[in-house]
């Protein structure tokens, strides 16, 4: 099959096609079921919104501002850097460090100063390839492990576990 190119319609025949036509059923069915965040995934943002601390989002999905939109959290991310600002901008994607390299360039942060959040092993691998001062793994079925071997420094179940 071909490559394609990423402005494919969602019925052309090639992988980013294909790619395109995921995220056109993803949103559907986003749109029709919904989301819920984790709670304790907002009550960390509760904190660190309280305590005044930057915040971006990181996501290779071209979805993720959708997403957002529906679990209700748009106004908690002054930066979304997700797929679709990564392939305008030209960004390679994870496991480069790249995306995560901008978002913290974009809220004003060093990357050495800042703490990436992140539930996937490329995602780790990128955080901890941009230098990021802590990198924290959610286990949410990857395995603490493979979390640690990509890169984190800390891996928890539950980000709430980081609220006090």
């Amino acid at each position: 099959m071909p490559w394609g190119d990423p402005s494919d319609p969602p019925t052309a025949d090639t992988v980013c096609g294909i790619g395109n036509r995921k995220n056109v059923v993803f949103s559907g069915v986003l749109r029709s079921e919904g989301i819920t965040a984790y709670p304790g995934s907002v009550r960390l943002l509760d904190a660190l919104q309280a305590a005044g601390t930057p915040i971006a989002v990181v996501s290779s999905s071209k979805n993720a501002t959708e997403v957002l939109q529906v679990a209700g959290l748009t106004d908690r991310f002054p930066v979304v850097m997700d797929g679709v600002i990564a392939e305008r901008d030209n960004l390679s994607s994870k496991p480069a460090p790249d995306v995560f390299v901008e978002a913290a360039r974009l809220v004003g942060v060093e990357p050495a100063r800042a703490a990436a959040v992140e539930d996937a092993i490329s995602g780790v691998m990128s955080a901890a390839a941009g230098g990021f001062g802590l990198v924290i793994g959610v286990d949410r079925g990857v395995g603490a492990e493979q979390l640690l071997k990509a890169g984190a420094h800390l891996v928890v179940a539950d980000l709430g576990e980081l609220v006090p």
